[in-house]
């Protein structure tokens, strides 16, 4: 650990490339290094082993800070609350920040419970499926082209910690998933069998798609198993991350 260094001026090279990873949804994929802010975020990469190569503080947080994020940071810096403000994606800045790199392995896990994603677009709900991803049981998803950046900032927010507990790849085509050796499972609004009613394989693939089109017929293809969640309310269709949510609890209750 070396001794936080005090930065005051907007045009620090380090301020300048951390706005933008900050700022930019997919500058992480340059930079190989991507932002958190909180103690939420911050605690939750600590507690997986994830140590960030820079931490950074606000001078009215610094005397708050746990020593541990600190003492796990590579390098620290302290800078004016204004500055910090540049940084922060949130209302209410949270007064510290991390950089933290990309994880290194993007080898994809044939074997493991995974969910694919599948042009799924909004940020809110990737997040969200990360989360119900990690509290299921499923430590591998799996982004195809088209779907939002899972390391941009409002993707990390939404997955509250979620990321670093799952072994995350992105920019994947149709054609890497046949390296897949579990059955890949989709929902449909119009064919297959109601989840309640399946014993599902495990361990699989869930596919969630796109938040208007679906699951795009080549992926539909694929798929081993077609399972459909009843709505007896009379509703159209659910939001995708709620029917993630609901399948891979299915998948947990059969000891996945």
């Amino acid at each position: 650990m070396s001794e936080p260094v005090l930065v005051t001026s907007r045009d620090n090279p380090v301020l300048k490339e951390l706005r933008k990873v900050a700022q930019e949804n997919t500058a992480y994929r340059k930079a190989g290094r991507f932002w958190i802010e909180g103690d939420h975020l911050c605690s939750a990469a600590l507690q997986r082993g994830v140590k960030p190569a820079v931490a950074v503080f606000t001078e009215e947080y610094l005397p708050l800070a746990p020593a541990e994020y600190a003492q796990a940071a590579i390098k620290s810096i302290v800078i004016p609350k204004k500055l910090f403000a540049d940084l922060s994606g949130l209302e209410s800045p949270a007064g510290v920040g991390f950089v933290l790199d990309l994880p290194a392995n993007t080898a994809l896990q044939t074997g493991a419970a995974t969910v694919i994603l599948d042009r799924v677009q909004d940020a809110g709900n990737v997040g969200s499926i990360l989360r119900s991803a990690g509290a299921f049981g499923f430590k591998q998803v799996v982004a195809l082209k088209g779907t939002a950046a899972l390391w941009s900032p409002k993707v990390l927010r939404a997955g509250m910690g979620a990321h670093f507990g799952l072994h995350l790849l992105e920019g994947l085509e149709l054609a890497d998933l046949s390296a897949l050796q579990v059955p890949i499972v989709v929902t449909s609004s119009h064919q297959g069998e109601l989840i309640q009613n399946l014993a599902l394989p495990k361990p699989c693939a869930w596919a969630m798609g796109h938040e208007g089109q679906g699951v795009c017929p080549e992926l539909m293809a694929r798929a081993g198993v077609h399972v459909r969640i009843g709505q007896p309310g009379g509703e159209e269709s659910l939001n995708v991350a709620a029917a993630a949510a609901i399948c891979l609890h299915a998948s947990s209750l059969t000891d996945l």
